[in-house]
């Protein structure tokens, strides 16, 4: 197979953003290449074009490779519903929650053959892959049984670039103590080296590189500098408070609940185009404040969460906040959160079958959930319950187990070309529960609710910035961003002369 592995010295070093770029680099080149990441751990996902769920960032990576993602470029997903448990997405489909123990113990074989399946797709449909790792590839307590790292790279038998960041300190010990703990064959597959999150003058760092190629024998190929606000989607939970930062004295407070178990936070990156908009983290009451809009967001494990926004006396706070007259938004498990009622009828959401909670009570709804989940592209139309404009197509995804029942009529927020409604208008659009992911990337919708609390403020209205013309723009300047820092001759040199080998 022609193609590269990034991994990294740890999680979060950008081994993400590394290979969206890569991916976009080869596709300028007009060469077929698709992303790929054996198993992935994240409660941010992407709903492929035929329903199937697989990690956000592959699939963000497939768009930087201008193709079409599939469940091939992320055969597992693991999405996290306590410390303990995982829910298992196998090729696309939700099959079961197990421990730790349970998922190494009983689907490390199951996990290799889809592995190869995956990889074997792959190679027939593209020229070229890029192959992400996961978090450290030499986690001595799970390395025997490991399905992410130096495996995958050798079923691919690919080579191997190591990214470390610069940023948190220690580069040449976690370089050095890396490249330490492979095995002789797992570290002759390490070719290249990339620090990335380099801030200042990179010349000063030029005694750095030599030292490392000196002590390694391993080129450095580049050395990548700190990116503020790159826009590519997240997916790691380790950089929800970096990548949303909040903007000082923005006029327009909105505070997002940070629930334990949060999912598919790309809902909330729109917001970090709006200029006169700051996004703030709340964990407990005393972190409210006195915001202009509330977001609950989805969760992958609603009832948990329920009793976790309670614990922090949130719940006092919200309703104060509905009662001064404030915006509340609740997406997927937010929407469920807010309503009267929860039924865990199968017991999918808690693990005990008809469990019953009751619901903050804004929403007048009940929410089941069954064992089957709902996961689909969706496109859909305001309401006429809204009085807005009924023409304006809304376009996101849906992926949730409970299916939600309005107990009061006249007050849905959104329909299908079916006619079919979900979600739920009140207060005179003041409060909106909708199962619909992606709602605030739909440009106008978004512009269209911030000029209603602009309005409420006493503040000018302002035109709708269309973030849509901006992606591919975002895709090739972290491409030419990067490219301009990496010795990309080498890099192809490495790659061909690996594939080339007898």
């Amino acid at each position: 197979m022609k193609g590269v592995m990034i991994q990294g010295t740890a999680s979060d070093v950008g081994k993400s953003l590394v290979v969206t770029a890569i991916c976009r680099m080869f596709a300028n080149e007009g060469i077929k290449v698709a992303p790929f990441k054996s198993q992935n751990m994240s409660n941010n996902s992407y709903v492929t074009v035929d329903g199937k769920e697989i990690g956000r960032a592959q699939g963000i990576q497939a768009e930087a490779a201008w193709t079409e993602a599939s469940v091939w470029m992320n055969p597992i997903l693991l999405k996290p519903r306590s410390d303990m448990h995982s829910e298992v997405v196998y090729l696309g489909k939700a099959t079961k929650t197990l421990s730790g123990r349970e998922y190494r113990d009983s689907f490390y074989e199951k996990a290799l053959e889809v592995i190869r399946e995956s990889i074997s797709q792959l190679e027939k449909q593209y020229d070229f892959i890029v192959i992400e790792g996961a978090g450290s590839p030499v986690e001595i307590n799970l390395k025997d049984r490991e399905i992410v790292n130096m495996k995958v790279a050798e079923m691919a038998d690919v080579p191997v670039i190591l990214v470390a960041d610069i940023d948190r300190g220690g580069v040449f010990a976690s370089i050095i103590g890396t490249l330490e703990l492979l095995e002789p064959e797992e570290r002759k597959r390490v070719t290249g080296i990339i620090i990335n999150k380099f801030r200042g003058d990179l010349t000063l760092f030029n005694d750095g590189i030599r030292w490392i190629e000196e002590k390694t024998g391993i080129p450095v190929l580049g050395v990548f500098p700190y990116m503020e606000n790159h826009m590519i989607d997240g997916e790691d939970s380790l950089s929800l408070s970096r990548h949303f930062t909040s903007k000082k004295n923005a006029a327009l407070d909105i505070a997002v609940i940070q629930l334990p178990f949060i999912s598919n936070y790309s809902d909330l990156e729109p917001f970090l185009y709006e200029e006169d908009v700051s996004l703030r983290w709340v964990k407990d009451a005393s972190e409210f404040g006195q915001p202009d809009a509330v977001l609950i967001p989805g969760t992958k494990s609603t009832i948990n969460d329920l009793h976790y926004l309670r614990a922090k006396n949130l719940e006092t706070s919200i309703r104060k906040h509905i009662d001064d007259g404030g915006f509340l938004v609740g997406i997927c498990g937010g929407y469920q959160i807010l309503g009267e009622e929860l039924i865990d009828e199968s017991g999918s959401d808690t693990g005990i079958t008809n469990n019953c909670v009751n619901g903050l009570g804004m929403i007048p709804a009940k929410t089941f959930f069954k064992s089957e989940k709902e996961t689909i592209r969706k496109a859909a139309y305001l309401h006429e319950n809204t009085g807005l404009l009924k023409s304006q197509r809304l376009e996101g995804y849906e992926i949730h187990l409970g299916r939600t029942i309005l107990t009061q009529e006249g007050c849905s927020f959104l329909q299908s070309s079916e006619g079919k409604a979900d979600g739920f208008y009140g207060v005179n659009g003041k409060i909106i529960g909708t199962y619909l992911h992606h709602l605030f990337h739909n440009d106008e919708w978004r512009n269209q609710w911030l000029n209603r609390i602009r309005e409420w403020k006493g503040l000018s209205s302002k035109e709708a910035f269309y973030i849509k013309d901006y992606k591919d723009l975002r895709f090739d300047e972290l491409a030419r961003k990067m490219k301009g820092n990496l010795n990309w001759d080498l890099l192809n040199q490495i790659i061909n002369q690996w594939s080339q080998r007898a």
